[in-house]
């Protein structure tokens, strides 16, 4: 009988480390939406049974040439399936200073991005935009941008599957073939 219980006890404390399993979401990623740099509404029920990566970006930070990645990614896959959303922010060293239309002109005219863009937007902290907020209560910690180009990825089902931090490249073979995965 003790052994039982010890057995109960560990299964317990394995399943406390993942969370992200048992989030019950009472809404799906499908519930939110942002308005793109021109203003108008971006609903991502509009990306229902699709992936969806959500990155929030910045154009004065080391990682901003990830834009050149993100685009090749969203090049490659979009016809398969797939959803980049950049979601401007200056919450990490104020490194997204501009306006909605400079986000846009520097976007374009640096890196050609052509997949949807949001307006400025906040993604830590008590002001959060919604989306990143249930993001937080449903997949933890991780979810939650720790600086700019941190990656989180929807499944088909609206539900966050995985998240990538700013370190992983949008090229990196670890990224490329999770998404790759998903879309088989």
């Amino acid at each position: 009988m003790i052994n039982k219980i010890k057995y109960f006890i560990l299964i317990m404390f394995m399943f406390s480390f993942s969370s992200n399993s048992l989030a019950k979401y009472d809404k799906l990623a499908y519930d939110f939406s942002f308005n793109d740099l021109d203003g108008t509404p971006l609903k991502l029920s509009s990306f229902k049974d699709r992936i969806i990566v959500v990155v929030n970006v910045a154009s004065q930070c080391g990682f901003t040439k990830q834009y050149e990645d993100m685009q090749k990614i969203w090049e490659n896959y979009q016809k398969k399936g797939l959803i980049v959303i950049g979601v401007p922010s200056n919450d990490f060293g104020n490194q997204e200073p501009g306006s909605n239309e400079e986000i846009k002109n520097f976007c374009v005219s640096k890196f050609n991005i052509s997949f949807p863009m949001t307006e400025k937007e906040i993604v830590i902290g008590e002001k959060a935009h919604p989306f990143y907020k249930w993001a937080k209560k449903n997949f933890g910690k991780s979810s939650v941008p720790k600086w700019n180009f941190h990656k989180i990825v929807i499944g088909k089902d609206g539900k966050i599957l995985k998240t990538f931090n700013s370190f992983t490249k949008p090229s990196s073979t670890k990224f490329t073939k999770y998404i790759s995965n998903l879309l088989e």
